[in-house]
């Protein structure tokens, strides 16, 4: 960080970075797994970066964990049992419990760090860590998911980049044993990066779930504060087609939203056709 400024440079999208004016530094530490920092921005709220890479600043967080969350919730008729991997900051908690039909939402974060800090000073995500139907598992969702065969209707991997702790979630031996985890007619959604800054990793991604799932749907959100300006959704299902919404959304349900919708649902999955082109050559 330099005259105030924080600028997020990644080998993993060489030659380009954003930059975001910095007021203060509220915390920074390394983790056992990685480097934890939390900004108080000029413009844009409180921001958390892991291993030097935005995760999330308050202005645009909803953008992100409502298309995350709602579009699988959403595309599944009646979810019941809900697994997060990753999600320490708990944004992801936070829009599954808005689902009544939710009787219990397991969350699987390999750094219990990034819990604590978000707890301290992100409350407007970490209140998704008060729901008592949340049950909290420090543990590698690699793991995790061998260990609870047909146990979930939606599995949702908010994960980070595929560097670091992060990097064994974008495996297909992950994705095999994650549809191994799902019940009968279950949905997965995962993070899937950027098509224009990462198309080999939306290839990889796209092509494990289209061999495993009977529906591979591809979305994306934007969200300003990412490098590139937007972030992938990558759904498998082998219930119904996840491009659609399952079920209507009520009124008093779309009053607590500010990005997702029926609508919205739907034209998320609008490629454009360089990406739709991508897309299908995986």
């Amino acid at each position: 960080m330099a005259d105030g400024w924080f600028s997020e440079t990644s080998d993993i999208w060489p030659g380009i970075a954003l930059s975001i004016e910095i007021e203060k530094t509220l915390f920074s530490q390394k983790s056992i797994f990685q480097q934890i920092d939390l900004y108080e921005t000029k413009h844009h709220g409180r921001m958390l970066v892991l291993d030097g890479i935005i995760q999330l600043t308050d202005f645009d967080e909803f953008a992100y964990q409502e298309m995350l969350a709602h579009i699988p919730m959403f595309a599944h008729p009646f979810p019941e049992k809900v697994l997060v991997i990753g999600g320490g900051d708990g944004g992801i908690l936070r829009e599954v419990a808005k689902h009544d039909s939710v009787l219990s939402i397991d969350i699987c974060e390999i750094d219990e760090k990034v819990i604590e800090v978000s707890k301290q000073f992100l409350p407007g995500m970490s209140i998704g860590f008060d729901d008592p139907r949340v049950s909290v598992h420090i543990s590698d969702g690699s793991e995790f998911v061998r260990h609870h065969p047909l146990e979930y209707d939606v599995i949702i991997v908010d994960s980070s980049d595929p560097v670091g702790p992060g990097e064994i979630l974008f495996e297909k031996e992950f994705y095999t044993h994650s549809r191994n985890a799902l019940k009968e007619n279950g949905l997965m959604a995962v993070q899937a990066e950027s098509f224009f800054l990462h198309p080999d990793k939306v290839q990889k991604i796209v092509k494990n779930m289209n061999d495993l799932f009977r529906y591979n749907r591809y979305a994306y959100s934007l969200i300003p504060t990412f490098t590139g300006g937007h972030v992938g959704i990558c759904i498998g299902s082998d219930g119904p087609d996840p491009s659609r919404p399952s079920r209507a959304i009520s009124k008093q349900f779309q009053a607590r939203l500010n990005y997702y919708d029926s609508e919205v649902h739907e034209a998320a999955f609008v490629l454009p056709r360089f990406a739709e082109r991508l897309i299908k050559e995986a």
